[in-house]
């Protein structure tokens, strides 16, 4: 009797492993399910805050109750604002490696890259305030780090040229306030705004700062940004890497004169002029004035990516 009980046992547990094989093979995430695992596997969940964030290197004081339930906020509201996320991790695919080397070449940490997703959630977007671009720059602020900016022609849209200008801030700030963190800040509050406010309280941490709504957000913002877009699978974020934005390929065209219709000028490398736009916002009319004969570098799309009638 022992032994038949023995026997039945074993092959329960036999069908047992089985059917949880069998179960996961299905619940792995391919192109057959993806779809189902979609709509039924939406949850909402309290977060747990991770004890170890820090921002450029510089950790955050978590011990403290306020910064812990300021950072859980911004946590919550990033996490849970889906199809925002879901922007953020397609967009990054595609600019992230345009940003990252700039950074890196002009020694600003790696982290400042979630500075421009929060500033404009990686678009050519336009403030109230008037600032432009991916790093939302003022013209003022252009002007003075050499950016061409007038009606004709806009480099804050240029986001190679705009991210040496950042990083340029970004130094100055860091070397004038003594911390990645108040240099964070200072890109929202300007670095003497920031400054005044330090010797005002009389402290000399970012944490310690009673700031308005929009500053003191601020650097929890991008540090959220940066621990979701860092941890996908941990804030519930599913994709393939085929759902993500790619950066087209491109060549430059040296172009040192006027040109009297961009539309013209596009359809000579097979493209049309909303492509050659897409690829450089920078030109903000429909020609190029270049009294000055300034060298400029056009962006062309390789051979092959757009279809065009």
């Amino acid at each position: 009797m022992m032994k038949l009980v023995e026997r039945l046992l074993a092959c329960v547990g036999l069908l047992s492993l089985c059917i949880i094989f069998i179960y996961a093979l299905q619940d792995a995430p391919t192109d057959e399910n993806f779809e189902t695992k979609l709509i039924n596997d939406y949850n909402v969940y309290a977060l747990q805050v991770p004890n170890d964030l820090e921002f450029a290197g510089e950790p955050m004081p978590l011990g403290n109750p306020d910064i812990l339930e300021r950072m859980d906020r911004e946590l919550l509201v990033n996490t849970y604002w889906q199809s925002n996320g879901l922007l953020m991790f397609k967009r990054s695919k595609k600019y992230f490696p345009i940003i990252e080397p700039i950074l890196a070449k002009h020694g600003v940490p790696d982290d400042f890259k979630y500075l421009a997703v929060i500033e404009s959630g990686l678009t050519n977007a336009v403030s109230p305030a008037g600032a432009r671009g991916v790093w939302q720059i003022m013209k003022a602020t252009g002007r003075e780090n050499g950016l061409e900016v007038n009606d004709n022609v806009d480099e804050r849209y240029h986001l190679e040229k705009a991210t040496e200008v950042a990083c340029k801030y970004l130094l100055e700030a860091k070397e004038s306030l003594g911390s990645w963190t108040l240099a964070a800040a200072a890109y929202n509050g300007g670095k003497a705004g920031i400054a005044r406010r330090l010797g005002e309280q009389n402290v000399s941490d970012y944490y310690d700062l009673l700031l308005g709504e929009e500053t003191g957000r601020y650097v929890f913002r991008i540090v959220a940004l940066k621990e979701i877009l860092s941890n996908p699978d941990k804030y519930g974020f599913n994709f393939r890497d085929k759902d993500l934005y790619s950066n087209i390929p491109t060549f430059k065209v040296e172009v040192d004169t006027a040109v009297t219709d961009f539309s013209k000028f596009a359809n000579k490398f097979g493209i049309n002029y909303k492509i050659l736009k897409l690829h450089n916002p920078w030109l903000r009319e429909k020609h190029l004035n270049n009294k000055s004969r300034k060298l400029y570098e056009i962006e062309i799309p390789k051979e092959g990516y757009y279809n065009v009638n």
